[in-house]
Protein backbone atom coordinates (compact mmCIF):
# COMPACT_ATOMS: atom_id res chain seq x y z
CA UNK A 1 0.00 0.00 0.00
CA UNK A 2 3.17 2.23 0.80
CA UNK A 3 4.57 1.61 -2.52
CA UNK A 4 1.16 2.38 -4.35
CA UNK A 5 0.71 5.51 -2.63
CA UNK A 6 4.09 6.49 -3.62
CA UNK A 7 4.14 5.96 -7.12
CA UNK A 8 0.63 8.35 -6.96
CA UNK A 9 2.31 10.97 -5.20
CA UNK A 10 4.98 10.07 -7.96
CA UNK A 11 2.41 10.79 -10.88
CA UNK A 12 0.84 13.80 -9.35
CA UNK A 13 4.16 15.38 -9.12
CA UNK A 14 4.90 14.81 -12.80
CA UNK A 15 1.53 15.75 -14.26
CA UNK A 16 2.64 19.64 -11.98
CA UNK A 17 6.08 19.39 -13.38
CA UNK A 18 4.75 18.91 -17.17
CA UNK A 19 4.39 22.24 -18.50
CA UNK A 20 0.37 23.09 -20.46
CA UNK A 21 0.87 23.93 -24.21
CA UNK A 22 -1.88 26.17 -25.24
CA UNK A 23 -4.27 24.87 -27.10
CA UNK A 24 -5.83 25.75 -30.67
CA UNK A 25 -9.39 27.40 -29.79
CA UNK A 26 -9.85 27.75 -32.94
CA UNK A 27 -8.50 24.96 -35.11
CA UNK A 28 -9.72 24.51 -38.88
CA UNK A 29 -9.47 23.25 -42.31
CA UNK A 30 -11.52 24.89 -45.54
CA UNK A 31 -13.33 22.36 -47.30
CA UNK A 32 -13.43 21.11 -50.70
CA UNK A 33 -16.69 23.29 -51.71
CA UNK A 34 -16.48 27.67 -51.90
CA UNK A 35 -17.89 28.92 -48.55
CA UNK A 36 -19.23 32.41 -49.23
CA UNK A 37 -17.69 35.30 -47.76
CA UNK A 38 -20.23 38.18 -47.27
CA UNK A 39 -19.40 41.27 -46.57
CA UNK A 40 -21.88 44.12 -45.90
CA UNK A 41 -21.15 47.73 -45.84
CA UNK A 42 -23.17 49.52 -43.49
CA UNK A 43 -22.87 52.79 -40.91
CA UNK A 44 -25.12 53.79 -37.91
CA UNK A 45 -25.85 56.59 -39.41
CA UNK A 46 -27.45 55.25 -42.29
CA UNK A 47 -31.25 55.09 -42.07
CA UNK A 48 -31.65 51.81 -44.24
CA UNK A 49 -28.81 49.86 -42.51
CA UNK A 50 -30.60 48.53 -39.53
CA UNK A 51 -32.92 45.89 -41.64
CA UNK A 52 -29.35 44.80 -43.24
CA UNK A 53 -27.30 44.61 -40.64
CA UNK A 54 -30.37 42.10 -38.91
CA UNK A 55 -30.03 40.23 -42.11
CA UNK A 56 -26.34 39.66 -41.80
CA UNK A 57 -26.76 38.89 -37.83
CA UNK A 58 -28.82 35.97 -39.23
CA UNK A 59 -26.14 34.44 -41.00
CA UNK A 60 -23.99 31.88 -38.81
CA UNK A 61 -20.29 31.65 -39.42
CA UNK A 62 -19.47 28.20 -40.38
CA UNK A 63 -18.01 25.97 -42.92
CA UNK A 64 -20.46 27.44 -45.94
CA UNK A 65 -20.76 31.86 -44.57
CA UNK A 66 -18.33 33.55 -43.45
CA UNK A 67 -20.29 36.77 -42.73
CA UNK A 68 -18.22 40.58 -41.98
CA UNK A 69 -19.76 43.87 -41.74
CA UNK A 70 -17.65 46.65 -42.15
CA UNK A 71 -18.87 49.56 -40.73
CA UNK A 72 -17.59 53.14 -42.98
CA UNK A 73 -17.66 56.58 -41.97
CA UNK A 74 -18.63 59.09 -44.94
CA UNK A 75 -22.10 59.59 -43.55
CA UNK A 76 -20.57 61.00 -40.44
CA UNK A 77 -20.88 64.53 -41.45
CA UNK A 78 -25.08 63.72 -41.13
CA UNK A 79 -25.10 63.57 -37.11
CA UNK A 80 -23.82 60.90 -35.74
CA UNK A 81 -20.08 59.18 -35.82
CA UNK A 82 -20.22 55.60 -36.55
CA UNK A 83 -18.25 54.16 -33.22
CA UNK A 84 -16.98 50.85 -35.90
CA UNK A 85 -16.20 52.82 -38.90
CA UNK A 86 -12.51 52.17 -40.40
CA UNK A 87 -11.17 54.26 -43.21
CA UNK A 88 -9.97 50.93 -44.77
CA UNK A 89 -13.51 49.71 -45.32
CA UNK A 90 -14.70 52.30 -47.30
CA UNK A 91 -11.54 52.13 -49.41
CA UNK A 92 -12.11 48.48 -50.02
CA UNK A 93 -15.52 49.27 -50.93
CA UNK A 94 -14.62 51.51 -53.53
CA UNK A 95 -12.44 49.38 -54.77
CA UNK A 96 -14.86 47.01 -55.04
CA UNK A 97 -17.28 49.24 -57.14
CA UNK A 98 -14.67 50.25 -59.52
CA UNK A 99 -13.58 46.46 -60.08
CA UNK A 100 -17.32 45.97 -61.38
CA UNK A 101 -17.19 49.42 -63.44
CA UNK A 102 -19.16 50.72 -61.44
CA UNK A 103 -18.47 54.83 -59.98
CA UNK A 104 -21.28 55.24 -56.72
CA UNK A 105 -20.75 53.50 -53.38
CA UNK A 106 -23.72 53.63 -51.04
CA UNK A 107 -25.05 51.92 -47.99
CA UNK A 108 -26.66 49.43 -47.23
CA UNK A 109 -24.74 46.98 -49.73
CA UNK A 110 -24.33 43.23 -50.19
CA UNK A 111 -20.90 41.76 -51.72
CA UNK A 112 -20.73 38.03 -51.92
CA UNK A 113 -17.39 36.86 -52.65
CA UNK A 114 -16.37 40.00 -54.49
CA UNK A 115 -19.65 40.39 -56.30
CA UNK A 116 -22.58 43.23 -55.29
CA UNK A 117 -25.34 41.40 -54.48
CA UNK A 118 -29.22 42.37 -53.92
CA UNK A 119 -30.59 41.50 -50.62
CA UNK A 120 -33.33 39.57 -52.11
CA UNK A 121 -30.93 37.29 -53.89
CA UNK A 122 -28.62 37.18 -51.08
CA UNK A 123 -29.80 33.40 -50.53
CA UNK A 124 -29.66 31.85 -54.05
CA UNK A 125 -26.82 33.15 -53.98
CA UNK A 126 -24.82 31.36 -51.11
CA UNK A 127 -26.37 28.44 -52.16
CA UNK A 128 -24.97 28.89 -55.60
CA UNK A 129 -21.43 29.72 -54.43
CA UNK A 130 -21.58 26.75 -51.82
CA UNK A 131 -22.23 24.28 -54.76
CA UNK A 132 -18.51 25.19 -56.64
CA UNK A 133 -15.81 23.80 -55.93
CA UNK A 134 -12.97 26.00 -53.94
CA UNK A 135 -9.56 27.23 -56.31
CA UNK A 136 -8.20 27.83 -52.37
CA UNK A 137 -7.49 25.93 -49.66
CA UNK A 138 -6.90 27.89 -45.69
CA UNK A 139 -5.65 26.12 -42.89
CA UNK A 140 -6.90 28.73 -39.96
CA UNK A 141 -5.91 28.29 -36.27
CA UNK A 142 -5.86 30.72 -33.08
CA UNK A 143 -5.42 30.92 -29.59
CA UNK A 144 -5.09 33.29 -26.88
CA UNK A 145 -1.73 34.49 -26.04
CA UNK A 146 -1.55 37.33 -23.78
CA UNK A 147 -3.36 40.18 -23.98
CA UNK A 148 -3.89 39.26 -27.59
CA UNK A 149 -4.66 36.39 -30.31
CA UNK A 150 -2.47 34.52 -31.80
CA UNK A 151 -3.36 33.39 -35.51
CA UNK A 152 -1.69 31.10 -37.82
CA UNK A 153 -2.94 30.35 -41.63
CA UNK A 154 -1.43 28.68 -43.94
CA UNK A 155 -3.14 29.42 -47.51
CA UNK A 156 -2.95 27.89 -51.27
CA UNK A 157 -4.38 28.73 -54.29
CA UNK A 158 -4.61 27.90 -57.59
CA UNK A 159 -4.70 31.83 -58.64
CA UNK A 160 -0.68 32.38 -57.78
CA UNK A 161 -0.86 35.74 -57.10
CA UNK A 162 -3.59 36.03 -54.97
CA UNK A 163 -3.88 37.86 -52.01
CA UNK A 164 -4.84 36.86 -48.69
CA UNK A 165 -6.57 38.86 -45.24
CA UNK A 166 -7.48 37.72 -41.95
CA UNK A 167 -10.69 39.81 -39.66
CA UNK A 168 -11.16 39.20 -36.42
CA UNK A 169 -14.80 40.30 -35.75
CA UNK A 170 -17.01 40.90 -32.78
CA UNK A 171 -20.83 39.84 -32.05
CA UNK A 172 -23.19 41.31 -29.44
CA UNK A 173 -22.50 45.04 -30.05
CA UNK A 174 -25.10 47.22 -29.42
CA UNK A 175 -25.31 51.50 -29.55
CA UNK A 176 -27.39 54.06 -28.50
CA UNK A 177 -28.14 56.33 -30.83
CA UNK A 178 -28.42 60.00 -30.09
CA UNK A 179 -28.39 61.83 -33.12
CA UNK A 180 -28.57 61.53 -37.41
CA UNK A 181 -30.76 59.34 -39.22
CA UNK A 182 -30.86 56.89 -36.67
CA UNK A 183 -31.07 58.89 -33.82
CA UNK A 184 -32.65 58.09 -30.77
CA UNK A 185 -33.04 54.21 -31.70
CA UNK A 186 -30.84 51.39 -30.15
CA UNK A 187 -29.00 49.35 -32.79
CA UNK A 188 -27.16 45.78 -32.57
CA UNK A 189 -24.85 44.56 -34.53
CA UNK A 190 -23.40 41.51 -34.94
CA UNK A 191 -19.72 40.24 -36.93
CA UNK A 192 -18.55 43.57 -36.77
CA UNK A 193 -14.90 43.86 -38.13
CA UNK A 194 -12.60 45.49 -35.12
CA UNK A 195 -9.40 43.71 -36.84
CA UNK A 196 -8.63 44.06 -40.76
CA UNK A 197 -5.51 42.84 -42.23
CA UNK A 198 -4.40 42.81 -45.40
CA UNK A 199 -3.88 42.54 -48.75
CA UNK A 200 -0.82 39.82 -48.01
CA UNK A 201 0.08 38.56 -51.11
CA UNK A 202 0.82 34.94 -52.23
CA UNK A 203 3.87 33.72 -53.85
CA UNK A 204 3.53 31.21 -55.73
CA UNK A 205 0.13 30.05 -54.86
CA UNK A 206 1.21 29.85 -50.92
CA UNK A 207 1.48 31.98 -47.66
CA UNK A 208 2.51 31.50 -44.36
CA UNK A 209 1.37 34.09 -42.17
CA UNK A 210 1.31 34.21 -38.09
CA UNK A 211 0.88 37.25 -36.07
CA UNK A 212 -0.42 37.92 -32.64
CA UNK A 213 -3.19 40.31 -32.71
CA UNK A 214 -3.75 42.47 -30.29
CA UNK A 215 -7.34 43.09 -28.14
CA UNK A 216 -8.35 45.92 -27.42
CA UNK A 217 -9.98 45.75 -23.14
CA UNK A 218 -13.46 46.47 -24.27
CA UNK A 219 -13.63 43.65 -26.76
CA UNK A 220 -16.25 40.98 -25.98
CA UNK A 221 -13.83 37.88 -25.84
CA UNK A 222 -16.02 35.34 -25.72
CA UNK A 223 -18.03 37.14 -28.71
CA UNK A 224 -14.38 37.14 -30.77
CA UNK A 225 -14.49 35.18 -34.44
CA UNK A 226 -11.80 35.01 -36.50
CA UNK A 227 -11.95 34.56 -40.33
CA UNK A 228 -9.64 34.62 -43.56
CA UNK A 229 -10.43 34.78 -47.21
CA UNK A 230 -7.78 34.19 -50.57
CA UNK A 231 -9.00 36.90 -53.38
CA UNK A 232 -7.65 37.46 -56.95
CA UNK A 233 -6.78 41.11 -56.80
CA UNK A 234 -7.14 41.11 -60.62
CA UNK A 235 -11.22 40.60 -60.58
CA UNK A 236 -12.23 40.39 -56.87
CA UNK A 237 -13.12 37.06 -57.01
CA UNK A 238 -12.79 35.44 -53.29
CA UNK A 239 -11.46 31.93 -54.06
CA UNK A 240 -12.43 30.50 -50.54
CA UNK A 241 -13.04 31.71 -47.26
CA UNK A 242 -12.78 30.39 -43.51
CA UNK A 243 -13.76 31.58 -40.18
CA UNK A 244 -14.59 30.10 -36.59
CA UNK A 245 -15.12 31.72 -32.78
CA UNK A 246 -12.23 32.82 -31.55
CA UNK A 247 -13.97 30.67 -27.67
CA UNK A 248 -11.54 33.16 -25.99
Amino acid sequence: MANMQAFGAFVAALIVAIPSTPMATCDLQSGPQTAALVELYTSEGCSSCPPADRRLGRLELGDKVVPLALHVGYWDDLGWRDPDAQEAFAQRQNWLVRLAGQSFVYTPQFFVAGTEVQPAALAARLRELNDQPATASIRLRARAQGEGLFVRAEVRSRVEDAAFYLAVAENGLSSQVRAGENGGRKLVHDHVVRVWIGPIDLEGGRVAFERNVPLAPGWQRPQLEVSAFAQDPRTGRVLQAAGCDANL
